[in-house]
């Protein structure tokens, strides 16, 4: 079966949440000791939980695990970003070293970190916490033609899919989005665009932390590739091979795969978000099993999360990527759970 097939077929795996489930989640919440509506935002997040279960309460998400999925871009050699490509690879490395941020915020809440290489420039050591998946070493310019054709962007979302899957066999319970390539904000801010209509000046934004001049170009040739591509909405496939990374394209397997499996997938930033819409794109219901973890500082972030109707957990001004802010808000869906399932009922309690 062709790639492309493939992606249809898990797109159509993806079911709406248990609307049910949530409305007993908020019923419970109204007969908990605690006035009505006294944990905010806590409260509806533990009955969108209740939705993707379909159980009230709903489990705890006990073993979580980070997704890092790493590209590279052709659109680098356009001066987007101050960054060799070869940060890439070193940033890979460091991940499976332990020695990256993402590795150290994983380990405060408790979740596992895996990395998939779908399309790194540079040739990898191999690791047991890497999986290689390769579908070819970083994509082309998007400005100048399609960053890659049909079959690679569902070859590589169909990757991302693959490893949702394994982790999800072995036990995982959460998921968390991660990214790593140099360049990729580019795309994200192109894709977001597409999806959402809204000029690169609303969705372009420094990255890595790029100068005036620099930004300046950047929106430029978000421009340069949205006129020449044309991109339809319509055709979320078509958009993603046209503007998107690697990378990004794996992002929104993973969201499939979890979401067909009734798992809640954590976004992290800006990369993260633009693959959201992508994968909304294919299958409207999986928003509904999608949680986002923070608001990056990247424009485009907030831009993507009004358009996919959610509302970020944080907002710590982070950007950097790896799933970091994902990670971080990995402890409020697990209290979210815990407080459906452990609280007591109003009706329990000795008020003498």
């Amino acid at each position: 079966m062709a790639f492309e097939e493939r992606v249809k077929e898990l797109a159509g795996d993806v079911i709406p949440p248990d609307e049910r489930a949530a409305e007993r989640a908020r019923e419970r919440h109204l007969a908990l000791a605690k006035p009505p509506g006294s944990l905010g935002a806590i409260e509806d997040l533990g009955a969108k939980l209740a939705a993707v279960s379909g159980k009230v309460p709903p489990p705890v998400p006990g073993d979580a695990a980070v997704v890092v999925c790493a590209g590279d871009h052709g659109v680098l050699e356009r001066g987007v970003s101050p960054w060799p490509r070869e940060v890439t690879a070193a940033m890979v490395a460091n991940f499976c070293g332990d020695g990256a941020a993402v590795n150290a915020i994983a380990k405060s809440v408790g979740a596992r970190v895996s990395v998939l290489d779908v399309g790194v420039a540079t040739d990898l050591p191999r690791h047991p916490r890497l999986r290689t998946a390769r579908v070819r070493p970083g994509t082309d310019d998007l400005s100048r033609k399609p960053a890659m054709n049909r079959e690679e962007a569902a070859r590589a979302l169909m990757s991302g899919a693959g490893t949702a899957e394994e982790l999800i066999g072995s036990g995982v319970d959460l998921l968390v989005t991660g990214d790593m390539g140099i360049g990729n904000t580019t795309p994200a801010a192109a894709l977001v665009s597409a999806f959402t209509g809204r000029p690169p000046q609303e969705t372009t934004g420094r990255g890595t932390g790029i100068n005036d001049e620099t930004l300046s170009l950047k929106r430029g040739v978000v421009e340069e590739a949205l006129a020449l591509h044309g991109p339809d909405p319509d055709d979320p496939l078509g958009v993603l091979a046209a503007l998107g990374g690697l990378e990004h394209a794996a992002i929104a397997g993973v969201i499939l795969a979890g979401a067909a499996a009734g798992v809640p997938v954590v976004l992290d930033g800006v990369i993260s978000n633009s693959a959201a819409l992508v994968a909304q794109g294919l299958a409207p219901d999986s928003t509904g099993y999608l949680f986002a973890g923070h608001l990056s500082a990247e424009p485009g972030a907030a831009v993507a999360l009004e358009h996919l109707g959610l509302r970020p957990l944080l907002d710590l001004g982070l950007r950097l990527g790896e799933g970091t802010g994902g990670l971080l808000a990995v402890p409020l869906l697990q209290a979210a759970a815990r407080v459906l399932g452990e609280m007591a009922l109003l009706e329990d309690l000795d008020l003498g």
